[in-house]
């Protein structure tokens, strides 16, 4: 051996032992915040999974609305804020921006985010658990909606928040299958309980969805929404072809992330102007942050860290918690006009809390995220948390 090897090896010592002892320290910082997210959440999970035990699975064939184009397994829903004109009551409906219809079909929807609770509680009890009697009750939830002929739901969004009047559906609507997240994850956690061919039937109906998803008109319109819209549409596609094992759309929503949400949503002070326009802005910064938040949660890896990911100009999703932070931390702080609708209902237990914490091991978030309300009851709220279930989501 040359003297120049000999000398390089206390430097190569050197590296590995710091790299193994980065990697414990991450690994020892992920294990303290899963113990602590699953001490303020186990009682209040074991209680909706022993009640979700006896739950009979409801799917989009339980309801259709007249208005709907599609058939009875196509998910069905209506823009939200879209009203009867009152000059013209039988014509095309009109946008009041942030005020939701009470009176649009909504049961897709509220089916959609019961079985991603249902989903979500039982396989929450079945990690803290390892008890079967979880998984099986789940499984029955995800054959319903995937598999069984005669009550899946057809993999595509193709009548999703319709108008009266003016479409029978819109790219706007791939929203909606962002419940389905916690229900992507669950069946991540479920893997060696399922049977291979219900595994493999699962997967081939969100590798059907992802198809639809990446080439009819309303995908890519919605993959290029300027807002969470955007967002919500990479997060999707990076849950879903995770499971699938898709790595050519790993890596297309990993470069997005980097190249169009972060560089053209966030402002340099770690705001997104886009959400901060709207009638609601406080709720809608609140979501996209959750919503990019898991996106980094999901893609990252050893390899490529999201978490640490800065562009140029130096914006991050760092910054993006550290700007909200505050306001959540303390409302009163928000300069900001208040949101049109649901003002009072914000903040919760928002994802980005404990996802942030996890990453950057942020006491104060965490002790933030432990104290606010983490069962919401408030069908906005709960429509606009991407992730209700985290300890499915850690390690």
């Amino acid at each position: 051996m040359s003297l120049s090897k000999i000398r390089l090896c206390p430097l190569l010592l050197c590296f590995f032992f710091l790299n193994f002892t980065a990697v414990k320290k991450k690994e020892n910082l992920q294990e303290s915040v899963y113990q602590s997210a699953e001490a303020v959440l186990k009682e209040q999970v074991l209680k909706e999974a022993e009640a979700a035990l006896s739950a009979a699975p409801v799917t989009v064939t339980s309801a259709f609305s007249p208005r709907s184009a599609g058939g009875k397994h196509d998910f069905y829903s209506e823009g939200d804020y879209w009203w009867p004109d009152p000059q013209y009551p039988e014509g095309p409906y009109i946008q009041r921006d942030g005020m939701t219809n009470p009176g649009n079909f909504v049961a897709h929807r509220l089916a959609m985010i019961r079985f991603s609770r249902l989903v979500g509680a039982l396989t929450s009890a079945y990690k803290i658990t390892g008890e079967k009697k979880y998984a099986r009750a789940a499984i029955r939830h995800l054959k319903a909606w995937f598999i069984d002929p005669e009550t899946k739901m057809n993999p595509n969004l193709l009548y999703a928040q319709a108008i009266k009047g003016l479409y029978t559906g819109r790219g706007i609507g791939i929203i909606d299958t962002i419940h389905l997240l916690d229900v992507v994850q669950g069946i991540q956690v479920l893997q060696k309980e399922l049977l291979p061919a219900d595994l493999e039937g699962l997967k081939n109906w969100f590798k059907t969805y992802l198809d639809w998803l990446m080439t009819h008109p309303n995908g890519k319109t919605e993959m290029n929404a300027k807002n969470n819209h955007g967002t919500c549409f990479v997060l999707q596609v990076a849950a879903f072809s995770k499971l699938t094992g898709n790595a050519e759309l790993q890596k297309f929503c990993i470069e997005r992330y980097k190249t169009v949400l972060l560089p053209a949503q966030m402002a340099a002070d770690g705001s997104f102007p886009l959400e901060l326009a709207r009638t609601k802005p406080y709720g809608y910064s609140l979501f996209n942050l959750d919503v990019m938040t898991t996106l980094c949660q999901v893609l990252s890896s050893p390899d490529n860290n999201l978490w640490t990911y800065t562009t140029a100009d130096g914006r991050s999703i760092r910054k993006g918690i550290e700007y909200l932070y505050p306001f959540v931390a303390n409302k009163s702080l928000w300069g900001l006009k208040p949101d049109v609708m649901h003002w009072e209902e914000w903040p919760v237990a928002q994802p980005f809390l404990i996802f942030g914490t996890n990453a950057y091991g942020n006491k104060d978030w965490l002790k933030t995220w432990e104290k606010l309300e983490h069962q919401p009851q408030g069908e906005e709220v709960i429509r606009n948390l991407p992730i209700k279930y985290p300890l499915i989501w850690l390690n």
